[in-house]
């Protein structure tokens, strides 16, 4: 597992797939999100700005992120 430092209270989820190198483009992670391939602790999240907080974990392709 991941773990991801935000500075704010939350990051929208295609930034943080982005900043985590897991997608190339805004363009690519909203894509993967529209199509279910999200997962936001432990469920399929289809919310493109959905502001992931502290304490929650992200999972894409086998890859588990946990902001911090």
């Amino acid at each position: 597992m991941t773990e991801f430092k935000i500075t704010g209270d939350f990051i929208p989820m295609i930034q943080l797939l982005k900043a985590v190198n897991l997608v190339q483009t805004g363009g690519e992670a909203q894509v993967v999100v529209e199509e279910g391939e999200v997962k936001y602790n432990g469920q399929v999240d289809y919310r493109k700005r959905l502001k992931v907080k502290p304490g929650d974990v992200v999972e894409y392709r086998g890859q588990q992120i946990k902001v911090i």
